[in-house]
């Protein structure tokens, strides 16, 4: 489905990541993605996918830091030859913290990372990226129900769905489609350790289809909007989330 086009993920060795690079992979793309902290998870996830295969490469970058965003799209771009595909999915969360206790180092480091980083890989992609290419960012499902304490975060995603929507017009004339993919509460090593058991029986208590997501279940639906049937789809924000 997707043989001949290149990828880049960012933040993408580990959760939701970690099963976009598998499925971008399987599909036939040659993927690069990128990575902060987990050399371990990357360097296994790459074995995972060469030994099926398929086109594989992790490039570490701390998009916290100033010239990294710019540094990896750049390295991939040599590596790939060119772009076709653009999944921005890295994120940095946070404690839940009171918005009168949040303080301005926090607020920076996660719109740096969150929202900066997409606008500066977004931007990357609009001067190099070739005529049909697709662009999906990943948002949360907690930008239309928030809950206390993840102001900066919610903040961070709400600034990637305007982004979404602003290069949908932009870039549509050449073909290129900008959708976001706005996850539920989806079963990571994340969710889970910043979650109580008693607080992930609440969620899946509330959800129409009655568990937690899966990370495959959103890698599903970028994998759809990245392929050719995702073609009549750009500016929209799909909301993967069990029905919530």
């Amino acid at each position: 489905m997707l043989k001949g086009k290149t990828a880049v993920v960012t933040g993408g060795s580990r959760g939701i990541g970690r099963a976009i690079v598998e499925r971008l992979c399987r599909d036939g793309a040659d993927v690069v993605f990128g990575y902060a902290t987990r050399e371990d998870a990357a360097a296994d996830l790459v074995r995972a996918m060469r030994a099926e295969g398929a086109g594989c490469r992790a490039l570490k970058a701390d998009l916290a830091r100033p010239g990294e965003a710019e540094r990896l799209m750049e390295a991939a771009e040599e590596h790939l030859g060119g772009l076709d595909i653009l999944v921005n999915n890295a994120a940095m969360a946070f404690e839940p913290t009171p918005l009168a206790e949040t303080d301005e180092t926090t607020f920076d480091a996660v719109m740096g990372v969150n929202a900066k980083s997409a606008f500066l890989t977004i931007r990357h992609a609009a001067r190099t990226m070739r005529e049909g290419g697709r662009i999906v960012n990943i948002s949360t499902l907690n930008t239309v129900r928030p809950v206390p304490g993840i102001g900066a975060y919610a903040a961070s995603k709400g600034a990637i769905e305007q982004l979404t929507a602003v290069a949908a017009r932009e870039l549509g004339s050449r073909g290129i489609t900008v959708n976001t993919v706005s996850p539920g509460a989806t079963d990571t090593e994340l969710l889970r350790g910043t979650n109580s058991p008693e607080g992930l029986d609440r969620v899946v208590a509330v959800t129409p289809l009655g568990r937690l997501g899966r990370p495959s279940d959103i890698a599903d639906v970028v994998g759809f909007l990245v392929g050719p049937q995702g073609g009549w789809l750009t500016g929209q924000n799909l909301r993967a989330t069990g029905g919530i």
